[in-house]
């Protein structure tokens, strides 16, 4: 898989489960397990 795999920008794909990604980095560097990341969307 390449990289530029990994990341789609389309709003046909995403729908309604876009994140901020820095809501999502933000949270993992805070020691919280993705699970709880997950939880609280």
């Amino acid at each position: 898989m390449l990289r530029t795999d990994l990341i789609t920008i389309d709003p046909e794909i995403t729908g309604g489960t876009r994140v901020p990604i820095q809501a999502l980095f933000d949270y993992l560097g805070g020691d919280e397990p993705l699970t709880m990341f997950l939880y609280d969307l």
